[in-house]
């Protein structure tokens, strides 16, 4: 069964190669939505398995467009995945610790470890 995964980053080409290195491999349906003004929006509309949402945006920060996504009822149960590129991967499982415990993916992410990180919360 395909999985749909929204992808929000202020970065166009990066989510450009996400969809196109996700959707290649035949398991994903990716949207992707440069705004984390718009991530609520595009939630409601796409109905996603998953949400890979990068934390440092101009209009919104992650963790707001996450709270934003949470408030609506029938958004609040889909999993999320962080990105940033402030820290490395070493730093990640203790920024997890201070926005909510969720997974966080340090950038750049190579497509294996977004698969991974897929399979690992959608198993």
């Amino acid at each position: 069964m395909i999985k749909k995964i929204l992808v929000v980053d202020d970065e166009v080409v990066l989510t450009k190669m996400v969809k196109m290195n996700l959707e290649r491999t035949g398991k994903y349906e990716v949207r992707t939505e440069n705004m984390g003004s718009h991530a609520c929006q595009a939630a409601k509309e796409f109905k996603p398995d998953l949400i890979f949402m990068d934390v440092m945006m101009p209009d919104m920060s992650g963790d707001e467009a996450i709270a934003a996504i949470k408030e609506d009822d029938e958004l609040s149960s889909i999993p999320y995945i962080f990105m940033t590129a402030i820290v490395s991967k070493a730093e990640t499982a203790e920024m997890g610790n201070n926005i909510g415990g969720n997974e966080f993916l340090a950038k750049p992410v190579k497509t294996e470890e977004l698969i991974t990180a897929i399979e690992r919360v959608l198993s």
